[in-house]
């Protein structure tokens, strides 16, 4: 028995199934209408939490003056009344005020410089597609595969990163400040309150900044890792390109049936024409000149099988037929259909014009 070798082309698999491609950019547009963009949101905790710490060390004096007077307050009057219905309501009505008053600056900060973050990372976007139901995310098997999945363990790496650097940032603050908490004790109520805002404010400050640059990396590798999930496989890059620019093939036929319509419309209007001139057999121009007309006009023009239809159509139509080589080839090369001749041609033009009358044949 005679052993068949079967030789496959590996090529036309890696041209469907493998995503070589970059994006093009409707694909890009595509996805960003999706929100599937880079984005990487330690580069916002980051920048918010120094944003945050930064506005309450710098507004100490606000706050510390918002709980001392509340204080005070509520120790001189609160403190006094019976509790009864009334009480309690007016009691819950004054704690709501004086935390909307706190924390309203918070929020604030936190939502401008949450925004900014955004803007500077993605730019303005506003994608339904995001807010969406997808019961596909209710799949168990696909939220399994997405625990053991390369952004799991890239999302890991990060988190016991930032562990790491907050704890080391913990550690080398209170060591050097580890003599001054000895002292705490000899210090008043502000002077202790001080100085822990002080020695927080330092910690969050230099953890914030490390973790910036941890959101420096993370976003790097965020846009590579965007980039690499919209990559295109050969064919539908072939098939985006037929989108766009129209099917070759469709667009090939659509031309043939122009061509069909335009050679009708032509052959049309040769019954209507006072001349054909031909060189004889390759070129043939069909011209019509009317006495109200300010100059001949070209109707039909043709090479080959074409020409050969003209001067069928013509002998039809009993149109006379003459030979005129460099007229014919000249009229042919630079007058387009249904435009008039160039002043150059009207003297040949109208001695050709002339015999015809002459002979009778018009």
């Amino acid at each position: 028995m005679s052993e068949q070798k079967l030789y496959l082309n590996l090529q036309l698999f890696a041209e469907s199934g493998e995503k070589t491609e970059d994006a093009t950019p409707k694909k890009k547009q595509d996805s960003r209408k999706k929100g599937q963009i880079a984005k990487s949101q330690d580069f916002n905790a980051a920048l918010v939490l120094i944003a945050l710490v930064s506005s309450l060390y710098g507004g100490r004096g606000y706050f510390g003056g918002k709980i001392q007077n509340f204080m005070k307050f509520v120790f001189a009057h609160e403190i006094k009344m019976p509790l009864t219905d009334d009480y309690i309501f007016n009691l819950f009505g004054v704690v709501l005020q004086f935390f909307l008053t706190l924390m309203a600056p918070i929020f604030i900060v936190a939502m401008v410089f949450g925004f900014l973050v955004n803007v500077v990372q993605v730019g303005f976007l506003f994608s339904p597609e995001i807010i969406k139901p997808k019961f596909s995310k209710l799949n168990p098997v696909e939220g399994f595969k997405k625990i053991f999945s390369k952004k799991s363990l890239v999302e890991l790496v990060k988190s016991l990163l930032k562990v790491s650097v907050v704890s080391f940032v913990v550690f080398l603050m209170v060591k050097k400040d580890f003599k001054k908490l000895f002292f705490l004790s000899d210090m008043d109520v502000a002077g202790i309150g001080s100085y822990l805002a002080g020695l927080i404010y330092k910690i969050c400050l230099g953890a914030g900044l490390i973790f910036v640059f941890i959101a420096i990396l993370d976003f790097t590798f965020q846009k590579w890792e965007h980039k690499q999930n919209i990559k295109m496989t050969k064919h539908e890059v072939k098939q985006e390109m037929k989108q766009s620019e129209g099917d070759p093939q469709l667009k090939s036929k659509l031309r043939e049936k122009q061509r069909q319509l335009a050679m009708g419309r032509m052959m049309e209007s040769i019954p209507e024409a006072t001349v054909v001139v031909t060189n004889p057999t390759h070129f043939a121009v069909a011209l019509k000149y009317e006495d109200d007309m300010g100059a001949p006009k070209v109707v039909a023009k043709g090479t080959g099988h074409i020409a050969l239809k003209i001067k069928e159509r013509a002998k039809e139509y009993n149109i006379p037929i003459i030979e005129n080589k460099p007229v014919a080839q000249t009229l042919y090369k630079n007058v387009e259909v249904d435009d008039f001749i160039p002043i150059e041609l009207y003297q040949a033009v109208a001695e050709i014009i002339a015999s015809i009358y002459k002979l009778g044949k018009r």
